[in-house]
């Protein structure tokens, strides 16, 4: 309707300053009119492409009648439009002419606006009539066709009578009683036909054989692997963030997170690249499930960004996705079940269908598992025969498969997450900025300051220093906070920061456990000060760890603070002791600290342990060393000269594809009821569950001199291990069940240790 010509759009203008409001309406009628047809049609056409099944055909088809009815329909209503404009065109044009004056000359541009807006209805009445034939002939070309296939095939979409494909006609007879139970059937092509039942049957499912007029050709075939491709690292994020989404309060800290931190994952990727010069990285394509945030778990946690809740998951998170994405890798990152299920290959529906490609195998997952699983809790038949089955674990993965916020046990691996470094210029004025009086507390939830006997110490800490809190509330302030604490309310993390870099302490209450926060306030300079726990906290004894997939007892609130910085930068004391409470406030204030970041979790620190995770971890790869009853040769093991442990022999050919590297292995008799992983603590080491297998023989214990009466093989986590009395060695029938973690007085374990990296005890000194 609208021409490019200049008196056409003089015409437009003029048409709708001079119509009246029926002439609108009607002009509004035809638009809409056209348009609607251009949209049904168009349908009609994109519905019909070259391969479809004759099914298909068949299902747009049946509309032809219907189609060619509305194409009528809508050609008489132009046809009755025009005429209806044509009588009040020339209605119009006898009031000009008495307004005119007797006029009967019109100039070029002054031509009644009716006789346009005619011409051009008649112009669209004629085109849908035109369309109208040709979708005739189109439709009864389609029927014509459809009966000559329908006539040939006819009797080859009957259910075959085939002796490999025993089941076929039943599940036929499923199908014709059941198709519309699940979506998934439709998605796959299934229409309620005998042929779509067949080809279902047997080109997705394989109860069928494939029908001989089918194109074979098309038959979907493995997937070539994909080219090697060189991973590179990068400094620019914004792509990672597009890749987080977006719409839930925890994304949008996460996001934060991550943009704050860019310029530090740029620095550390920069350090990391000098450091492994031309080492070749595989770039790995990645899928990244972040299931405490679905719907379908109820995602507690975004709901409670803004209110105090526990933000270290989400930190965690954040850093992971920075750390592989920094480290080149490929990424997609999923928020909901959906998503996960559409990347997954699987079909929208109930579930009945088959996936449309392989899934993973269970080896290539990784579980991000905040305070751990230990192997007597991983192994289905084992928790489940001697009470270890919880709502969490028996996945019987290997348990190094799971990756922990904290190294709380080398069973699993460590994951960890980043702080922010400062700069040695920023460090100096945190020195110099530092009020020697001024205690944080940490907890932000009031349900943490409900702790029963808080008055007394906090009493106490009163006396000397002047103390803030960081409590959300919403309309008042929670009665739980006593009146002498400054509330400043919930705070973003730039303030919060800037608020620990004024502080001289950070102090605990016991809860929550193992928070990033502590490890934030170390590095501003903080001296942290938690509560001993006695007895320590565990799933015998305390409702946070009843279920939890562990064992471990916890002797205060952030044990990684305790054993692995310690003073003067972290200080547990019996908060139930009130001398020895304001003893250590006294020491405190006294003792100077620099701000202080161990180096596993420094941005560099993560990537470096990430970047050895994804080369050197392969859990597809068969088992090692032989078990119990294999034949196996003597142990590459020799007594240390000071005749307490066992090392790798110098003249001992390395195991293959052992990471970590064998010659690093170390092994001790525990003493009885002590843990491998307390036993390689006592001596600076670290417990490594992969060297276990080397360790699992009778000649293991010969040449640490232990007296074997008898030697037997049992499920037992605690194995291999020297009972007394009795004089017996027990040896580890199941690999899966080889634990650092747990220990019985009745037991002295034999435990395998390895050295480890200054400030990075994920790794060994060769691992990298």
């Amino acid at each position: 309707m609208i021409t490019v010509n200049p008196d056409g759009k003089i015409m437009v203008r003029r048409c709708l300053v001079t119509l009246r409001p029926f002439r609108l309406f009607v002009l509004g009628i035809g638009f809409f009119t056209l348009c609607f047809l251009m949209t049904s049609l168009g349908g009609q056409f994109s519905a019909r492409r070259l391969g479809d099944s004759p099914f298909t055909i068949r299902t747009e088809v049946m509309g032809g009648p219907e189609s060619r009815g509305v194409l009528r329909k809508m050609s008489d209503l132009l046809e009755l439009m025009v005429k209806r404009m044509d009588a009040l065109a020339r209605l119009e044009n006898v009031s000009e002419l008495h307004r005119a004056g007797g006029d009967l000359h019109f100039p070029a541009d002054r031509m009644p606006p009716g006789a346009g807006l005619m011409e051009r209805i008649q112009a669209i009445a004629q085109n849908v009539s035109d369309i109208a034939v040709k979708v005739d002939q189109i439709l009864r070309h389609s029927l014509l066709l459809h009966s000559k296939v329908s006539e040939g095939r006819r009797d080859q979409c009957e259910a075959p009578s085939d002796p490999k494909f025993p089941d076929c006609s039943g599940k036929v007879e499923w199908m014709r009683a059941r198709w519309t139970s699940d979506p998934c059937y439709a998605f796959f092509g299934v229409d309620g036909t005998e042929c779509s039942f067949l080809i279902y049957l047997s080109e997705v499912e394989w109860f069928c054989p494939p029908l001989p007029w089918r194109n074979q050709t098309a038959a979907q075939r493995a997937p070539k692997p994909l080219p090697k491709v060189q991973a590179v690292f990068r400094s620019n994020l914004s792509h990672l963030l597009d890749l987080m989404g977006s719409g839930k309060e925890s994304l949008i800290f996460m996001k934060k997170r991550t943009k704050r931190l860019t310029a530090q994952w740029a620095l550390a990727a920069q350090r990391l690249a000098q450091k492994l010069g031309a080492t070749r990285r595989d770039q790995k394509q990645i899928l990244v499930h972040i299931g405490f945030l679905t719907e379908e778990s109820g995602d507690v946690f975004s709901p409670r960004v803004l209110k105090g809740g526990p933000l270290g998951e989400m930190v965690q998170w954040a850093d992971i996705l920075a750390a592989l994405y920094v480290l080149g890798h490929g990424l997609r990152v999923t928020v909901s079940l959906k998503e996960l299920q559409s990347n997954l290959g699987v079909p929208p529906g109930r579930g009945s269908c088959p996936l449309t490609m392989p899934l993973p195998l269970i080896c290539r997952i990784r579980v991000i598992d905040t305070f751990g699983t230990e192997p007597a809790y991983n192994h289905e038949e084992y928790a489940t025969l001697h009470g270890y089955r919880t709502n969490w674990g028996y996945w019987n993965l290997n348990p190094k498969q799971f990756m922990t916020m904290f190294p709380h046990t080398p069973d699993n691996s460590f994951m960890g997450f980043v702080s922010e470094e400062l700069n040695e210029t920023e460090k100096q004025l945190i020195k110099g900025g530092k009020a020697s009086n001024m205690a944080v507390v940490y907890g932000k939830e009031a349900s943490i300051w409900k702790l029963q006997g808080k008055e007394k110490f906090l009493g106490i800490l009163n006396k000397y220093m002047e103390i803030h809190g960081t409590v959300y509330y919403e309309s008042q302030r929670p009665p739980e906070v006593p009146a002498f604490v400054k509330n400043h309310g919930l705070l973003p993390q730039p303030e919060f920061q800037q608020l620990l870099r004024k502080a001289k302490l950070f102090i605990g209450f016991g809860f929550p456990y193992e928070g990033p926060a502590p490890l934030e306030a170390i590095a501003n300079g903080c001296i942290f000060l938690q509560s001993r726990f006695s007895p320590p906290h565990s799933s015998l004894n305390h409702e946070f760890f009843r279920g939890k997939p562990t064992s471990r007892e916890v002797f205060s609130q952030h044990p990684y603070a305790e054993n692995f910085i310690g003073k003067p930068h972290v200080w547990t004391v019996d908060y139930n002791n009130s001398e020895e409470f304001e003893a250590a406030i006294k020491a405190i204030m006294r003792t100077q600290v620099d701000p202080y970041l161990p180096y596993e979790y420094t941005c560099e620190g993560m990537l470096e342990r990430i970047h050895a995770y994804i080369q050197h971890q392969d859990f597809c790869v068969a088992p090692g060393p032989a078990l119990p009853g294999a034949h196996t040769s003597q142990s590459p093991f020799v007594l240390a000269p000071n005749a307490t442990h066992l090392e790798w022999a110098q003249n001992a050919s390395l195991a293959p594809a052992a990471w970590p590297p064998a010659h690093s292995l170390r092994a001790w008799l525990a003493t009885p009821g002590r843990a491998c992983t307390d036993t390689c603590l006592d001596h600076g080491l670290i417990c490594e569950p992969s060297f276990f297998p080397f360790l699992n023989s009778q000649d293991a214990f010969l040449k640490l001199q232990v007296p074997c009466d008898s030697t037997e093989s049992e499920m037992n986590h605690l194995y291999p291990a020297f009972a007394q009395p009795g004089q017996e060695c027990y040896l580890q029938k199941d690999p899966l069940l080889f634990s650092c973690a747990g220990s019985n007085t009745k037991y002295r374990r034999l435990c395998p240790c390895r050295d480890f990296r200054k400030g990075q005890v994920a790794l060994c000194q060769g691992c990298l």
